[in-house]
């Protein structure tokens, strides 16, 4: 593929390109990333970047994967900072390839600080986050006029206390879109709080599994019906969580017609 070149910057050997690979769907990665993909001495990636934007990388380029999953780390960040560190400080490009957006939810800002830290260059390719594409391709906008005037991201993951510090009384506007990621194990305790600080159990609330992939699944219910579903579906993750009343602006006829591509289970 012969893409015209509009980075500032060439990609030289001793950079890293921190490279967000988007929610799965390699269709939905920039084409800067691309281009930083194919270009990659070695490649150090994450557990949600999906087998076939891995199928995208130079045949010859090294692997280091470094996935990660709830409380089970391969790699711990100390570890994989210095990677990134000690691979480019032998003379290689290398792109550091992350699920999503590197400056959502992903680490990307603590490896950039360690890498310049380092005197180590590096360039932030940014990716589409699965807020934004996994709820596009169920068919669930994140605003919408009269129904949602704002959306906020939140992760669900636990604290090192064992708490979800999470400022539970500003998610209680029911005009208001509230995307969990990583939240399917601290879920109970999300419908609680946001229970607790005023949302009707009866909002619209979607799971979303694998968005974008193949394999993608959509279930619907209410708030009150998260719980229920999870365990009749026996949902794990990478699933977002989506709360709010945008999740039923289309009905499943009409979401036939704009290109919706899972089936949605209520």
């Amino acid at each position: 593929m012969n893409i015209p070149s509009t980075t500032k910057q060439p990609f030289v050997a001793g950079e890293v390109a921190l490279v967000g690979a988007g929610p799965g769907d390699p269709d939905l990665l920039t084409l800067q990333a691309f281009r930083m993909i194919s270009q990659g001495d070695v490649i150090i990636y994450d557990r949600l970047v999906s087998k076939e934007i891995m199928a995208l990388v130079p045949q010859d380029a090294e692997l280091v994967y470094v996935g990660k999953k709830q409380a089970e780390h391969r790699v711990p960040q100390d570890g994989i900072n210095q990677l990134l560190v000690d691979h480019a400080k032998s003379g290689k490009r290398v792109v550091r390839l992350k699920g999503g957006d590197p400056f959502v939810f992903g680490r990307g800002g603590e490896e950039a600080q360690f890498l310049l830290k380092n005197d180590v260059a590096c360039h932030i390719v940014p990716g589409m986050t699965a807020a934004s594409a996994c709820t596009s391709y169920a068919g669930i906008p994140l605003t919408h006029r009269n129904i949602s005037r704002s959306c906020t991201f939140i992760t669900g993951h636990v604290q090192e206390d064992g708490e979800l510090d999470i400022p539970w009384n500003a998610l209680s506007d029911e005009k208001q879109t509230v995307v969990f990621y990583m939240g399917v194990k601290t879920l109970p305790t999300i419908i609680e709080q946001l229970e607790k600080a005023g949302r009707s159990d009866q909002t619209p609330a979607a799971l979303i599994r694998k968005g974008t992939r193949p394999d993608q699944e959509v279930y619907k219910g209410t708030l009150h019906s998260l719980n229920d579903l999870v365990k009749i579906h026996d949902i794990k993750p990478p699933t977002l969580i989506v709360i709010g009343e945008v999740v039923n602006v289309f009905d499943e006829k009409q979401l036939t017609n704009i290109g919706y591509v899972s089936t949605s289970t209520q």
